[in-house]
């Protein structure tokens, strides 16, 4: 029997239709998975402790000042979900460098749970508002999961960072970005939300990377870094199951370090001193 052109634009209506119905239920159960991971989530529910203030300080000499070292982000980067302030980045970031660099390291976090990209302007322009004498030497930021859980536009998320990024640079700081986590590594979020999740995760942490270079800073891909221990290993995750558990935090911690000190060796003469003592040079 032949195949007529009335009954191929037949078959082309009706897998046209079918297809419309597909796209139509995928979307249907992504928004579905959506709403039931935010339920599972739930609102925050606690304040990140304060680990605001001077580290490593019996390493003072006289005559010089600490190691200015600033944090800025979302949730990721305050703490949210630790109880107390020594398991917050911030205080495991100042501890680490005060131990790398052997000098005092005074800290400071802007950093704000529910944060987006938008919101680093105010960031920055709290930390410098103070003028040039007081601004941070060395400031790591992580963002961008929020960015990504509200849908803002990804490629405007990364200009407001490199924008923060390039203003830090003019202030005469190093800076290190801790780009986007893998979302696709969220247990409450199923597929097909989760890979979609972990799409844009992926190419927000790609934007990203590139302005924060072209900024002047340095870029770690935590995603593609610790994407698949915290896809195997719960026990990094929070009670929420969202959020980095103490463990998870310092795991993080851990992937920026090293591009942190490295950026302190760069600061000298200010810790020159203390890394000679630690290097025996």
């Amino acid at each position: 029997m032949g195949f007529s052109p009335r009954k191929a634009a037949a078959a082309a209506m009706l897998s046209g239709g079918g297809l419309t119905v597909l796209v139509g239920a995928s979307v249907g159960l992504v928004v579905a998975e959506a709403k039931w991971a935010r339920r599972t989530i739930g609102p925050p529910q606690s304040v990140p402790p304060t680990a605001d203030g001077l580290y490593g300080e019996h390493l003072a000499r006289e005559g010089e000042r600490p190691l200015r070292l600033a944090l800025l982000g979302d949730s990721t980067a305050a703490g949210y979900g630790v109880e107390r302030p020594e398991q917050t980045p911030g205080a495991l970031l100042a501890q680490s460098l005060v131990a790398h660099t052997g000098c005092p390291v005074l800290f400071r976090s802007e950093a704000r749970v529910g944060a987006c990209s938008e919101e680093l302007p105010g960031q920055v322009d709290r930390l410098l508002e103070d003028g040039l004498e007081h601004a941070p030497q060395l400031a790591a930021i992580v963002i961008g999961a929020n960015d990504v859980t509200h849908r803002m536009p990804v490629r405007e998320a990364a200009r407001q960072l490199g924008e923060a990024v390039s203003r830090l640079r003019a202030a005469g700081c190093e800076v290190v970005v801790g780009t986007c986590p893998d979302l696709g590594t969220i247990r409450p979020v199923q597929p097909p939300l989760r890979w979609l999740a972990r799409h844009w995760s992926r190419q927000l942490a790609l934007l990203q990377g590139a302005a924060v270079t072209a900024a002047g800073g340095s870029s770690v891909p935590i995603g593609a870094l610790l994407g698949p221990e915290f896809a195997e290993r719960a026990e990094l995750f929070g009670p929420d199951r969202f959020h980095p558990s103490a463990e998870g935090y310092q795991t993080a911690i851990a992937a920026l370090l090293p591009s942190l000190a490295s950026a302190a060796w760069r600061l000298s003469p200010h810790t020159a001193i203390g890394l000679a003592a630690l290097t025996g040079e």
